[in-house]
């Protein structure tokens, strides 16, 4: 296997080590997020790719999905991770901004935001794409920090030197907003993260 692919996964793994060492379990978050979306089928989308943590989750899981971000940096860690496990015929990586997609209204059954709406300067216009892009008979996940959640990967990010901005939206005016527009929402919480489900009345 190619040398840079084994060095990228080297590093995933030691990161999900790092935020075990913390408190924070990547996979066992990962998997409360997908155990309460399901049921998962038809056109998946997720919204914020980043290193890949969730695409590999979902992939691995049989899933077939398309990923977007808008940092290309960002998705070339999170295409070796894919290549890692075998799987990059899972995943369609697409580089666009979320405040922007070029996909039509309706395009897929179910969206994915997850620990993407607090790193978003118009968290707003973003879930406004969700919903258009989404199918009216269709769902959308937004799954961020909660709490403690936000407070070790602070503390994380101290560890390392850094800093981790926490954005200036919470979850609880995300799904206000949702609500103004008429859609319901489920909401879940696990020890580190926040989740809504969001559909369109009815549904």
């Amino acid at each position: 296997m190619d040398k840079n692919v084994l060095e990228n996964y080297e590093r995933y793994c030691n990161r999900i080590k790092l935020f075990k060492s913390f408190g924070y379990d990547i996979d066992k978050e990962r998997d409360f997020v997908i155990e309460k979306a399901q049921p998962i089928e038809g056109r998946i989308l997720e919204l914020g790719t980043g290193k890949g943590n969730f695409a590999v989750a979902l992939a691995q899981k049989g899933y077939q999905i398309t990923t977007v971000d808008i940092s290309e940096e960002e998705q070339k860690f999170a295409k070796m991770n894919i290549q890692y496990f075998g799987l990059l015929e899972k995943v369609n990586f697409v580089i666009a901004d979320a405040e922007h997609l070029h996909f039509p209204d309706d395009s897929y059954d179910i969206s994915f935001g997850i620990n993407l709406m607090h790193h978003l300067s118009q968290p707003l216009k973003v879930l406004d794409e969700f919903l258009r892009v989404t199918s009216t008979r269709g769902k959308i996940i937004i799954s961020d920090f909660s709490k403690e959640g936000f407070s070790i990967i602070k503390k994380i990010h101290e560890s390392e030197g850094g800093d981790h901005n926490s954005g200036n939206c919470t979850l609880n005016e995300i799904a206000e907003y949702i609500l103004s527009k008429g859609f319901q929402i489920d909401k879940f919480n696990s020890k580190c993260q926040e989740l809504i489900i969001i559909r369109r009345r009815g549904n």
